[in-house]
């Protein structure tokens, strides 16, 4: 059983325990109350008889505290202050029943009598471990301002709380007719500071493990009945000692007892939540103080007693003031505290984390308050070209602090000229609602980026679309110009900026619904695979292919590569895409070899994009298409450009591993960039592709010998290399016999192009496969 469960079955227990002690106490209290009155009506009895009822009270609330004690789940602060309890209702017992002793002795001058030394003692002293019981019991856990601020608070109620006890219970019996003894006096006073005490006390107790409502019927069990004891003193002078013993005192017992079944009920159940505490106690107190002096106002005699209530209102107003002064000093670190707090959040919301610049929130804001008041603003996209090659070859952090150094720049350059703003990523914006020139702007950005920046020294472009506000633009409408303009920018090759005019957007929008339309392509089967023929010069007979892909549109018809790549490589399309092209093709190539044998096709060959390369998954997807399909390794030939070599080190461990599992690199495109002869000597491939811009005119021609003569000294230094290198060659683009010849003259073997075998679908290749292999057994 759970410690909750065992807490609620007790609950009724302790109820009916913690209520046998409450109606003792009451019972005990009841009876004096009736005897009193018969002694008061009828004269039964003596005095003496009043004063048993108050020890026999605290028997039965020590015995009440005792059984409490005996429950283990008690906790330990609570358990500390009820047995200090226990001690101060043993000794205020211990004493007033060694004044019902005394009294019933001396029974004939009962009335006359005080209260012996001994007894008083042990009353003082039970009021005195009390108070100290009280004191110890823990509060508000409070530092620095705040703990000044309680300690004010606590000294102003207990100041106010103590001038009305004064004045209506201790200075009326200093001054009464018939004087009272200082035993007597002591004795109230006591009681009057532990009402007071524990009255201020458990305004600062914020649900702990000692109950609140006990300490309350702790405060009232002392301050309430030795109030009334004191008002009936003073009223009646002697006469009232019999009503105060036999009625009044006992109900001290009783109210102590109620709060021990308080805290026996908050021990066994849930307790209590924390309270907000200390609030209105020091208002109270101050309007209690005030009392005696409305009093005085409506015409009480101005004694004595009242001047010691005008000191203590005067100590009260006092620290009132100081309160209020720290109060208000408080309240105004707050309010401060409260704005910065505001403030960082707000600029937090408003500006970017990494860049500090403002984000894009801010910057739709500032654009549609712009376009408002004066419906003019410009707006400069600033796009990084190829940052996410930063971020594989150098990783993010150093693309980060590539980032930090743009917009540094963007602050230096733009200055009060605009706003800089990072709208996201690698893309920045530049807000410009004044007078300056945008392209000039821009024009100084691209410069700015001409030199190498951030702590890595980096060089890096962007691309920049510029975009004014027309008459009735909106935020969305500008911003949607200034990234079409941007885009083309791009398109134009990037590192310039381009300023939107009508009908700029059309041909970006067609090419982003081409995107879409791609997609749907992919999903719904539009898109065949081609192959293109790569032949033996010699005798043209086919020893490869090159696969390609046909977009067959149900509304446009075949939608040409060059339209619909770039959509692809943009959208990043080109994963599926290229997926589907490698699986098809490795199906393919293998069910040629089933069908013509391993003599029939030495080679299957795609193209494969940096993005593809860039893919943590190219490589396993190309595991399982060979798997699936049943391809040898050594079939399947996949050609990269210079381009895609170059971008990284993640790209290079793809092309590393392809080549450990046995799969034939090609490097297509071969000699048109600054760096290829290099790339042979790093780059694990396996063939060579002569590009067909070294192909077209290498025929002898009259008209422009020069040029044929450049391109077969380039072409013969390739294959010249290749051979001292080991790498088979290809020449594509061949649209001729004659460019075929020369090419056989220069020692390429294998070409490719229209005038050798135009792409064809996999029914005409394998027709194409069927005659030749028809034509090989006849010449056998």
């Amino acid at each position: 059983m759970t410690r909750e469960a065992l807490r609620s079955t007790a609950i009724p227990a302790v109820d009916a325990a913690a209520r046998r002690y409450v109606w003792a106490a009451a019972g005990v209290a009841a009876l004096g109350t009736v005897w009193c009155v018969a002694f008061l009506a009828g004269g039964v009895g003596t005095e003496a008889f009043a004063y048993p009822f108050v020890p026999v009270g605290g028997l039965i609330t020590g015995a009440a505290v005792r059984h409490m004690l005996r429950d283990n789940d008690l906790d330990p602060v609570a358990r500390r202050f009820w047995r200090t309890m226990f001690v101060s209702i043993a000794a205020i017992t211990v004493g007033y029943g060694w004044l019902a002793v005394d009294m019933l002795t001396h029974a004939v001058q009962a009335h006359t009598r005080t209260m012996p030394l001994p007894a008083a003692g042990c009353v003082a002293i039970g009021f005195g471990v009390a108070i100290w019981a009280v004191g110890r019991v823990p509060v508000v856990t409070t530092g620095g301002v705040e703990w000044w601020r309680m300690l004010l608070d606590r000294t102003i109620a207990f100041l106010g709380c103590a001038a009305v006890l004064w004045y209506a219970g201790l200075a009326p019996m200093l001054s009464a007719r018939e004087p009272w003894s200082r035993q007597a006096m002591v004795l109230v006073g006591l009681a009057f500071l532990v009402a007071v005490g524990a009255a201020t006390k458990v305004s600062y107790v914020a649900g702990g493990p000692v109950d609140r409502v006990a300490i309350r019927l702790i405060a009232a069990s002392g301050g309430v009945t030795a109030g009334i004891v004191a008002v009936l003193a003073v009223r009646f002078g002697f006469a009232a000692s019999v009503p105060a013993q036999a009625i009044v005192m006992p109900l001290t017992p009783v109210m102590a007892t109620l709060g021990v079944a308080a805290q026996w009920r908050a021990n066994a159940g849930p307790r209590r939540d924390a309270a907000r505490v200390g609030v209105l106690l020091p208002y109270l107190a101050v309007a209690a103080v005030d009392v005696p002096l409305i009093a005085v106002a409506f015409g009480a005699p101005l004694r004595w007693p009242v001047r010691v209530v005008l000191i203590a209102a005067v100590a009260v107003t006092a620290l009132v003031t100081v309160r209020q002064y720290i109060a208000f000093r408080e309240n105004a670190r707050l309010l401060r505290n409260t704005r910065v707090q505001e403030e960082r959040l707000q600029y937090e919301v408003s500006h970017d984390g990494l860049t500090g610049l403002a984000n894009r929130a801010l910057f739709r804001g500032r654009l549609t308050t712009a376009l408002a008041r004066t419906g003019h603003a410009s707006v400069l996209l600033v796009d990084l070209d190829d940052f996410k090659t930063v971020n594989d070859l150098l990783g993010h952090g150093v693309g980060d602090r590539l980032l930090v150094a743009v917009a540094q720049l963007l602050r230096a350059e733009v200055g009060d000229d605009g706003l800089p703003v990072r709208v996201g990523g690698d893309e920045f914006a530049v807000l410009i609602t004044g007078s300056a020139d945008a392209e000039e702007l821009a024009a100084r950005l691209l410069a700015a980026l001409n030199q190498p920046i951030s702590e890595h020294r980096l060089l890096v472009q962007a691309s920049i679309g510029i975009a004014d506000a027309v008459p009735g633009a909106t935020a969305d409408s500008v911003l949607r110009d200034a990234d079409v303009a941007m885009y083309t920018a791009k398109q134009r090759g990037k590192a310039g900026f381009v300023r939107y005019v009508d009908g700029m957007g059309e041909p970006v929008l067609a090419h982003m619904q081409l995107g879409g339309e791609l997609r749907r392509a992919l999903d719904e089967d539009e898109l065949r695979v081609v192959y293109q023929p790569i032949v033996r010069l010699a005798d043209l007979r086919v020893v490869g292919v090159e696969a390609l892909v046909r977009w067959h549109h149900p509304v446009r018809g075949v939608v040409a590569p060059a339209e619909f790549i770039p959509a692809a490589e943009r959208t990043g399309l080109i994963v599926p895409l290229g997926r589907f092209v490698l699986r098809e093709t490795c199906r393919q190539a293998a069910a040629w070899l089933k069908e013509f044998g391993p003599d029939a096709l030495h080679e299957a060959g795609l193209n494969v994009s940096a993005r593809q390369l860039h893919d943590p998954d190219f490589v396993s997807d190309v595991t399982a298409a060979l798997a699936g399909s049943g391809l040898p390794c050594e079939r399947l030939v996949l050609e990269v450009t210079e381009s895609a070599v170059l971008r990284g080190q993640q790209v290079s461990r793809t092309l590393y591993e392809l080549d450990r599992m046995g799969i034939r690199l090609a490097l297509d495109d071969f000699g048109t960039g600054e760096s290829s002869l290099s790339l042979l000597r790093a780059f694990p491939a396996s063939v060579v592709k002569l590009d067909k811009s070294f192909v077209d005119g290498i025929e002898i021609d009259d008209g422009q010998p020069a040029a044929a003569d450049a391109r077969q000294a380039v072409a013969r230094a390739v294959i010249q290399l290749a051979d001292a290198l080991g790498l088979a060659t290809v020449a594509e683009g061949v649209e001729s016999a004659e460019q075929a010849a020369v090419l056989r003259e220069l020692g390429y073997t294998v070409g490719q192009g229209y005038h050798l075998a135009r792409p064809m679908t996999a029914e005409s290749v394998s027709t194409l496969l069927a005659r030749q292999q028809s034509l090989a057994a006849a010449d056998h």
